[in-house]
């Protein structure tokens, strides 16, 4: 399974003052330039050139400029420069000797960091990726993992979990437990309103505040971090916002909404979730996409698997995610429903794009009806935006309170509470070793020879009297 939903960087100048050698060129294998591609995004800028063939290149760089040269290397003929997008300014290209030349014009303060992505899952492109940050001139070329997968084509991708987990979390762990990620989706944005209220109120504006308010709250809790998926007024892709919370190794994503209707009659908050049938058209379209495949779902690639096997995986790991939503919408839906009515009173659920992840559990809050004149008002208050974010996050921490992914500080203090309360059971001192999420598959034995106990003994610790234990149920773990 996903490191528990687990997964899964700076392009500042441009390229710059770093030669990386990929593999040996020679004229009479040299490499087309197909295309080159730009996505920006709230904290950085990505910036992708594909080619056909293996790249060797040189970077160097002066204020507000980056220069390329590909050594024998031929321009494609579909070929076109890309236009300007957050730090990066435009390029031109030119050729230089038996190089190509490629001049981009970047934000002069950004700083830099690249990698190369070799073909993987049936893909035929190299891929040489440049991430563009705020900040000091500095530039860190890094040669990308082995495990790195292919940037997506569509707009713009990070490399998979596996080749980041040590670098991101180091500084994210807790007396060495790392933090719980939630990913948070500010719905709308940019060229894209959303719903607008009778006075005005645009939809965009509202989500933005909730999950502002509500990543705030997630940060000051031990043993959470929040990712926003938009902290500003700009446009994502749907596709892209779940993306973005695979690719930050989320253990929870939370799209922010707030729901309109014809009529100002219409109230109510409403959590939703992923349908069954939206399910199943999702998991077509991962086994059909080679791309996709190469991916990592759950920690594992389904790109080497045989179709049969391929399905039974995916379906495993999308029925846990759906069943981990589906608490996760119900806690929350409940403490909503403190502050006032909900629409229907119960979890809903659709085809939503944002909700199609199919390894990190993902609801949908629409947080008021903005067509509705009185919860309009609300909306646009400071002070209630506090209280639904108060209450989405009092769902979510109950969440991972009673099902803790394992390795998190939320279950060493699971383990913590439950040897304390051994302790008091046996009337001795003592303490539980660990916590474990059963997993599709297991059993008691399999668990018990992970962790060298015997069975009696994981009985005992979990007071069982059955030798049988449903998947996602979390053990605790006694002391060998």
């Amino acid at each position: 399974m996903r490191r528990m939903h687990g997964r899964l960087n700076s392009l500042g100048g441009w390229f710059a003052a770093a030669l990386l050698t990929v593999a040996p060129l020679c004229a009479a294998t040299a490499a087309d330039l197909k295309g080159a591609r730009v996505w920006a995004g709230p904290d950085h800028t990505r910036v992708v050139l594909d080619a056909s063939g293996p790249l060797k290149y040189e970077i160097s760089r002066e204020k507000g400029q980056i220069v390329v040269d590909l050594s024998g290397i031929r321009l494609g003929g579909g070929f076109a420069d890309p236009s300007a997008q957050g730090l990066f300014r435009g390029m031109s290209h030119a050729r230089v000797g038996d190089s190509l030349r490629l001049t981009a014009k970047v934000d002069p303060d950004s700083s830099l960091k690249s990698f190369v992505l070799k073909p993987s899952g049936g893909e035929k492109n190299y891929r040489l990726v440049m991430d563009l940050y705020p900040g000091s001139d500095a530039v860190a070329d890094k040669p990308a993992p082995a495990s790195a997968s292919p940037v997506d084509d569509t707009t713009y991708s990070n490399p998979t979990h596996s080749s980041r987990v040590a670098a991101e979390h180091a500084a994210a762990m807790l007396n060495g437990h790392r933090e719980v990620v939630v990913a948070i989706d500010a719905g709308h944005g940019g060229k894209d309103p959303g719903s607008h209220g009778p006075s005005g109120t645009l939809e965009k504006n509202v989500t933005l505040g909730v999950a502002r308010k509500l990543a705030a709250q997630i940060n000051r809790q031990p043993g959470m971090k929040a990712v926003l998926t938009r902290d500003s007024d700009f446009f994502i892709p749907l596709k892209r916002r779940y993306q973005i919370a695979r690719e930050n190794d989320a253990d929870l994503f939370v799209s922010i909404h707030a729901d309109a209707f014809t009529s100002g009659d219409a109230k109510g908050s409403s959590v939703w979730v992923l349908s069954p049938r939206g399910k199943t058209s999702e998991a077509a379209r991962w086994l059909a996409d080679r791309e996709n495949r190469a991916d990592l779902i759950g920690g594992t690639s389904l790109d080497d698997k045989d179709d049969s096997l391929a399905k039974v995986l995916l379906d495993l790991q999308q029925g846990w995610a759906m069943q981990a939503s589906d608490v996760v919408a119900g806690n929350v839906l409940k403490a909503l429903a403190k502050l006032g009515p909900t629409h229907r009173g119960y979890v809903e659920r659709a085809n939503f794009v944002v909700l199609r992840s199919p390894d990190v559990p993902s609801i949908l809050v629409e947080t008021a009806f903005i067509s509705n004149p009185t919860e309009e008002r609300k909306l646009r208050d400071p002070k209630h935006q506090d209280k639904l974010a108060e209450a989405v996050m009092g769902g979510v921490k109950n969440y991972f309170e009673a099902a803790p992914p394992q390795g998190t500080w939320f279950a060493a203090e699971a383990a913590r509470r439950n040897g304390v309360q051994l302790a008091a059971d046996n009337g001795h001192r003592g303490s539980a070793a660990d916590v474990h999420r059963v997993g599709r598959g297991e059993s008691l034995s399999s668990i018990a020879r992970q962790y060298g106990v015997s069975v009696g003994a994981l009985k005992s610790a979990n007071r069982m009297s059955s030798d049988t234990v449903r998947a996602g149920a979390t053990l605790t773990i006694p002391a060998g």
